[in-house]
């Protein structure tokens, strides 16, 4: 057994170690400078209750980006310093953040021990590479990420940081071969334990979906299916999930091999970013050479976000949550006594709510951030929430969920075509959307996304909208004045939320103004960082009536968007004429 020293380096507060909603992200270059990592690392321990760090089950891993593998080795190192008991490490320290999740709720070690806590080293979807970018978050006991309780926390302790502990004479571990490797340390025995990556999130998703019914629906000639991982951890979980349990052919796999770069692409599930599979499913720019498959879908880098495409048709995320919310309890067995509740985050459009209405299910719309979707799962309010930055997910876990999102929509596919496989027509995605249309009505919807604007300008636009909000017919007379066929405005307000679980408010989360006939105008502000601030503008048109559900979303939209470009005084206040990105 390799024995171990600590030892305590002196170090000093290095700025800019705040963590985010997901944790700390930052170029790579930044990360690799002496005692970054270190010293968020020790500020993270000293953070935590006593008992989460001596004697505990930590699980280190993440999606595989470029440095990961130095990091996991120096976490570890830290980990058997600081007093840890044993450290779960998913085999090549691959672990898609739903895995980790599932791992820290589900896994039980050979000896009865369970996790109380992960390192999840990860930027989600953006990019990966020498010159690109690197992140870590802390998740919880739940499998949740730290609450801001915590993350505040370890901002305060990187600011006063002066030591670190770390065994720097602990070899360096082979994460690529599965096993136990035991240490001992002046507290005792220590252990590195590499584990397969998709064993235990494989054995919860089949406790969750009826993977016969969706084995028949990809075995049916009638039905074909892609999947693109980005080059992100997805691609360990597909094959697996997909090809070997389902029985799909390998060739229905894209970009499914985890790489350090993502392949030099943007691994960000969306019709900008997933070109392959946007033009294989037959939106691309130019004709596909063989016929679009049924169902297309994509996850980002860390395999928590999911893109859902059709053939020829793109679903919206917002319209996602609300149509799998629509359908769990006929087509999940995991949801099959009913659903506790329905949640989305505020700039999310409506959809969700009228299915909440329609089915009488408690309903939450909360600030953007998955965490305030967990405080109501582990209350037990909540068991399907999304967001429409590309977000679905439910109560089997703490974290959004591609792949759960992905079988979702495979289980609505096999419910609504299991009298129809061997005779008559199929029932497609399109089909399934618009007769959700027929049935809730539609919320057409889009964001513009105006980058790097300068920060005092950003604020100014804000400050003119709340200002408008003092007095709504005025507001409804300039409206008019604009376009006289959109509805009134019935309430205008900045979103601030109670916690129904733990009674905190999160204020100044967006500002709104509600129409009339349900439609919606949404402006936040996001990061006012070094770059500049970026204005969000979302806005949402919704129709009821079921013979104009087919119209084209921009034409739909075309009279609020100049709605609210002119009310906020867009252009004046930005001197930008069009938005950087429009989803």
């Amino acid at each position: 057994m390799v024995m171990f020293k600590v030892s305590r380096v002196e170090t000093a507060p290095i700025d800019g170690q705040k963590p985010g909603t997901s944790g700390l992200r930052k170029k790579v270059k930044v990360f690799m400078q002496p005692n970054y990592l270190h010293n968020f690392v020790q500020s993270t321990f000293n953070a935590l209750p006593p008992e989460k760090v001596k004697g505990a089950t930590l699980v280190v891993s993440g999606d595989g980006r470029y440095f990961s593998k130095d990091a996991i080795q120096i976490i570890i190192n830290m980990a058997a310093a600081n007093g840890v008991r044993r450290v779960w490490i998913g085999q090549n320290g691959l672990l898609s953040t739903p895995a980790v999740s599932a791992v820290i709720r589900e896994r039980i070690g050979a000896d009865g021990s369970k996790a109380t806590g992960a390192f999840i080293l990860t930027a989600s979807h953006n990019p990966g590479g020498p010159n690109e970018d690197f992140g870590i978050k802390y998740n919880m006991e739940n499998g949740g990420p730290a609450p801001e309780g915590i993350t505040d926390k370890i901002y305060e302790n990187t600011k006063s940081i002066k030591e670190y502990f770390i065994a720097e004479d602990l070899p360096d571990v082979d994460i690529s071969n599965i096993g136990v490797t035991s240490c001992a340390g002046p507290e005792g025995q220590f252990d590195i334990e590499v584990f397969d990556s998709a064993s235990d999130y494989v054995k919860l998703m089949k406790s969750i979906f009826d993977f016969e019914s969706i084995q028949k629906l990809l075995a049916s000639p009638k039905f074909s299916f892609c999947f693109d991982a980005l080059h992100g951890v997805g691609g360990a979980y597909a094959k697996r999930i997909f090809v070997e349990e389902l029985g799909a052919s390998e060739s229905s796999l894209l970009n499914c091999t985890p790489k350090e770069d993502f392949g030099g692409g943007h691994p960000d599930p969306n019709l900008t970013y997933a070109k392959e599979l946007v033009a294989r499913m037959g939106l691309g720019k130019t004709k596909p050479e063989q016929e679009p498959p049924e169902f297309g879908a994509a996850a980002d880098g860390d395999a928590d976000r999911n893109m859902i495409l059709g053939k020829r048709f793109f679903v919206t995320p917002s319209d996602s949550v609300a149509i799998i919310a629509a359908n769990a309890v006929q087509s999940i067995p995991y949801f099959s006594d009913g659903l506790k509740g329905v949640a989305r985050s505020m700039p999310t459009s409506a959809a969700l709510d009228v299915v909440a209405k329609n089915l009488n299910l408690k309903f939450f719309e909360v600030p953007t951030g998955w965490k305030f979707f967990g405080n109501l799962m582990d209350a037990g309010l909540c068991s399907v929430c999304g967001e429409e930055s590309f977000g679905t997910g439910s109560d089997h876990i703490r974290e959004k969920d591609g792949i759960w999102a992905v079988l979702a929509w495979l289980s609505i596919l096999a419910y609504k075509n299991k009298g129809n496989l061997n005779g008559g027509k199929l029932v497609t995605v399109e089909d399934i959307v618009t007769q959700h249309w027929a049935t809730y009505g539609r919320h057409y919807y889009t964001r513009y996304d105006y980058e790097n604007v300068d920060a005092g300008a950003a604020k100014e636009l804000m400050a003119h909208l709340v200002k408008l909000q003092a007095s709504l017919p005025d507001v409804n007379k300039t409206i008019k004045g604009i376009r006289s066929d959109v509805s009134n405005v019935v309430k205008a307000d900045e979103f601030e939320y109670k916690d129904p679980v733990d009674g905190s408010i999160s204020k100044h989360q967006g500002i709104r103004y509600l129409f009339e006939d349900g439609s919606r105008l949404v402006f936040r502000l996001s990061g006012t960082g070094s770059e500049g601030a970026t204005i969000r503008l979302y806005i949402e048109q919704y129709v009821k009536d079921a013979s104009k559900t087919g119209r084209d979303s921009q034409e739909a939209l075309a009279p609020l968007v100049e709605v609210a470009l002119k009310l906020s005084k867009m252009q004046e206040f930005t001197g930008r004429s069009a938005p950087t990105v429009i989803t």
